[in-house]
């Protein structure tokens, strides 16, 4: 089984809203679902370093490693994608910013990304509560309210979960 670590960024707007990712599979382009902003970690960088950077190419959001909190959220997932099984353990950091979430540039997408990733959109956990499409990780809307409010320092850990 593939094996590999990504970073992710959990961001909030001014209103509380979260940016996440919609995307599909090339082999299942009927089936799409939510998720957060981030991925692979390359070899030799740090985990924070990996979420400034695919925080940057996904969503042209520039920001230092200093504007994340935490890591706040730890999980590790095993999923099925372009015909392979993967196991991939993540780390997930906090990113806040001021006002209300502009439109993300997709400028920084990879030709993959831009083959499979369908949007980027800014949702209220109201909203991904109410979203017919599944969102990784599934207690992403609850988290969202949580830390709107603040972080308070302790580091969730989802465990395994099988997508």
């Amino acid at each position: 089984m593939r094996f590999r670590r990504a970073a992710r960024v959990v961001v909030l707007d001014g209103t509380g809203r979260v940016l996440v990712v919609r995307g599909h599979d090339r082999d299942q382009p009927e089936r799409s679902w939510w998720f957060t902003v981030g991925g692979g970690i390359d070899e030799g960088e740090t985990d924070v370093k990996a979420a400034v950077r695919e925080l940057h190419e996904e969503t042209g959001i520039v920001l230092s490693e200093a504007d994340l909190q935490g890591p706040v959220l730890t999980r590790s997932a095993v999923f099925h994608f372009l015909r392979e099984s993967c196991r991939q353990d993540e780390v997930f950091f906090l990113a806040r910013v001021d006002g209300v979430g502009g439109t993300p540039d997709q400028e920084g997408w990879t030709e993959t990304e831009r083959e499979l990733l369908d949007e980027l959109r800014w949702l209220t956990a109201e909203e991904l509560r109410a979203e017919t499409r599944e969102v990784y990780p599934e207690s992403l809307a609850d988290l969202v309210e949580v830390w709107s409010a603040g972080w308070d320092g302790q580091v969730v850990h989802l465990g395994d979960s099988y997508e």
